[in-house]
């Protein structure tokens, strides 16, 4: 019987120690980490970019604007003994700087003259005067006066001096060339030749009337003087070996680059002063 008596005690101490432990649970502190705070968002670029410099421009009275429009086009041409055996290709010139060098010349040629101003265009504005609608109907619109004038609306200039190229002939031939660039002509590698050309023309513009000015006897005379020449002169004269081949080539050809600036500079420093002296 006593058996029995000792069995209560021990359920009693099993209940305690379970609630003992409940409450030791609950009271535990968690042991969870919180989430740390998240950084501060680094701030947004405004996007804006610098204030760029301003370009200076040039004012106060323009008594003669010039422009220039040779472009950076050059016509490399490979004549033989038949239209069958011509090569011709128009080659886009990267950084020749014609135009640059066409003021340049102006510049020098009037000293600095702070009157003397360059007038802008934009692209395209002379694509109708080199390349016209009809060459056997012609366009108004597409001469050189009525491209000064759309150019000009608020240059305001007395005078403009305009530099553009032109198309010739090689003498005694049917053979043309358009603007600047070279050409190589001859049969067979033994008597085949090289030549470069700058054919620029100078053209002085009322600013008013719009009308061209004054015929210049001495451009004129040393064209005809050029043409009669006997011995070629040393600018003109290219080596076959700086020919370029393919055609193509003369885009990259640092020999033609400098020979063909010098030859337009001399052709404008030569040139220059019967316009300027009228104007």
């Amino acid at each position: 019987m006593s058996a029995p008596l000792l069995l209560i005690p021990r359920l009693a101490l099993v209940g305690l120690a379970a609630a003992f432990t409940t409450a030791a649970w609950a009271q535990a502190p968690s042991t969870m980490t919180a989430p740390a705070k998240a950084a501060p968002a680094a701030k947004k670029s405004s996007g804006k970019k610098p204030a760029a410099k301003p370009i200076a421009v040039e004012s106060g009275p323009c008594r003669l604007g010039v422009i220039a429009a040779l472009g950076d086009q050059l016509a490399v041409s490979k004549f033989g003994l038949t239209v069958f055996e011509t090569e011709e290709d128009e080659v886009t010139l990267p950084g020749w700087g014609l135009d640059d060098l066409a003021v340049a010349r102006v510049r020098a040629a009037t000293a600095g003259d702070p009157t003397v101003r360059r007038v802008g265009y934009p692209k395209g504005a002379f694509e109708p005067y080199y390349h016209p609608t009809s060459r056997f109907l012609p366009d108004p619109k597409e001469s050189l006066t009525s491209i000064v004038r759309n150019v000009t609306t608020n240059a305001n200039c007395e005078r403009y001096l305009v530099v553009t190229r032109f198309e010739a002939t090689i003498p005694n031939t049917t053979l043309r060339l358009r603007g600047i660039g070279a050409y190589n002509q001859g049969l067979g590698s033994l008597i085949r030749h090289s030549h470069l050309f700058a054919n620029v023309n100078i053209t002085l513009i009322d600013g008013h009337s719009y009308e061209k000015i004054g015929s210049f006897s001495a451009d004129t005379g040393a064209r005809l003087a050029e043409t009669m020449r006997l011995t070629e002169d040393p600018l003109n004269k290219l080596d076959n070996a700086d020919f370029p081949e393919p055609l193509a080539a003369a885009a990259t050809s640092t020999v033609l680059r400098e020979r063909l600036r010098s030859l337009v500079a001399a052709k404008l420093d030569r040139d220059l002063p019967s316009y300027l002296k009228i104007e």
